[in-house]
């Protein structure tokens, strides 16, 4: 099949190399120049697994190509998947213009019948209003249907070549089938193709990582209960995860979700809610625990030291919101490292992927290392942030040397307490 990809972020450039590697023609169409020339040299603009290669070897093949020609992306396509970003606006509802300009567009440029997939994580009704911005502007039959992602940022490749469920949304019998065969390759396992009518496709997307920021927040809340219990959150998550209603997956507390969806589409899901003069107080409940918890660590820093903050040397372990990842979209990182700036504390940070990312941020006002190690040295306490598996074991003795005070904060209970005491830290986790 003949497709383009508009928009190379995660979603896109992730989508358009898999699409390419089971034998399609794809064009991936961007406005950033400098990100489209990079992509023509082999220099991938994100961090993400396997996909570096996966995307060379099939341009080099001939089968995915990069273009920031919107024209020539829709006209050399039958197929036409919108991956565009949709950030919040200042009400926390959905910022649809780039969406809806584009679509505008892609039906102005169409030279015959096409089919426009809207792959961005849309509010419930969005297709519809991409439907009537086609039929004002095109001159030919242009079919829109909704198909949203379900990927995952550090294993987004596997989630693309073996999705759990593909989610079609469409009323076309003719849609329904092309989109079938072109997703054929990736679910000879077994796994689902779920049509649907389009509406519905919206809103599976945003349940879906609504429902699983809520298991993240409820964790967290009840790992703060377990601190004043005295009930360990980690034996509560596997005597509840072992249950297969509630499963075992987001069971694990930490210092609050962050990335580039879960943060989002709850807001987006409550301003949908409010639009049609609902109040999803649940969900509003999981934003706020959310914001409370990504300043969990900083509470229980700032009682060690009573209160006594400026001055203090304190090193972070991981800055990206998840492993595998160099993104920082709603990171904890980000409010932990603003706050401790405000307590006038020194910040000594290490990420595997992600410094240059935060760098960007803060400029001076932080110290990177390379080295986790090196980040160490003479710190009065390090906060583990981001659960990297290069900081699971690592050398406790050489870190103790380097360190002024032996003070863990463990932000991702990476650490057992029982052991962490023994080797002479004073350990601070999550509900335990």
């Amino acid at each position: 099949m003949k497709l383009s990809i508009v928009g190379t972020g995660y979603v896109g450039l992730v989508q358009g190399a898999c699409f390419a590697d089971t034998g399609n023609n794809v064009i991936c169409m961007d406005i950033d120049e400098k990100k489209i020339n990079n992509l023509k040299k082999g220099v991938i603009p994100i961090y993400e697994p396997g996909l570096e290669e996966l995307v060379k070897k099939n341009a080099q093949e001939g089968r995915l190509e990069f273009t920031t020609s919107l024209k020539t992306a829709v006209q050399k396509s039958d197929i036409i998947f919108l991956c565009l970003p949709t950030p919040p606006s200042e009400d926390g509802s959905a910022d649809l213009s780039h969406v809806l300009g584009v679509a505008t567009d892609v039906a102005a440029l169409a030279n015959g019948e096409k089919i426009l997939v809207s792959k961005s994580t849309v509010p419930v009704g969005t297709v519809d209003k991409i439907r009537r911005l086609v039929k004002k502007h095109a001159k030919y039959q242009i079919e829109v249907a909704s198909n949203p992602e379900f990927l995952k940022e550090g294993t987004a490749l596997q989630d693309s070549l073996k999705p759990d469920r593909v989610v079609i949304g469409t009323r076309s019998k003719k849609v329904s089938a092309v989109l079938q065969e072109l997703y054929e390759p990736f679910v000879r396992t077994g796994n689902p193709i779920l049509v649907m009518d389009e509406r519905s496709s919206e809103m599976t997307k945003y349940a879906a990582n609504a429902f699983l920021a809520t298991k993240i927040s409820f964790m967290n809340e009840l790992a703060n209960l377990c601190e004043e219990v005295g009930a360990d959150i980690d034996s509560i998550r596997r005597g509840i995860g072992s249950d297969p209603r509630i499963g075992k997956q987001f069971l694990f507390p930490g210092v609050g979700y962050g990335g580039s969806c879960f943060p989002k589409d709850v807001k987006a899901l409550v301003k949908t809610a409010e639009e049609y003069g609902r109040a999803l107080t649940i969900l509003h409940s999981v934003d706020d625990v959310n914001e409370n918890q990504k300043g969990v660590l900083l509470k229980k820093l700032s009682k060690h030291f009573k209160n006594q903050l400026k001055g203090r040397q304190i090193a972070l372990w991981g800055l990206s919101f998840k492993p595998q990842t160099d993104d920082i979209r709603e990171a904890p990182s980000l409010v932990i490292i603003r706050e401790l700036l405000r307590a006038g504390a020194n910040v000594r940070a290490h990420d595997p992927i992600a410094n240059s990312m935060v760098q960007a941020v803060f400029g001076s006002k932080v110290e990177f290392f390379d080295n986790s190690y090196d980040a160490l040295k003479d710190a009065d306490a390090l906060l583990v942030v981001t659960e990297w598996n290069e900081f699971r074991n690592p050398d406790f003795p050489k870190m103790k040397k380097l360190m002024n005070e032996p003070v863990i904060l463990d932000g991702r209970n990476i650490y057992d307490p029982k052991e962490m005491k023994e080797k002479g830290f004073q350990y601070y986790s999550i509900g335990r």
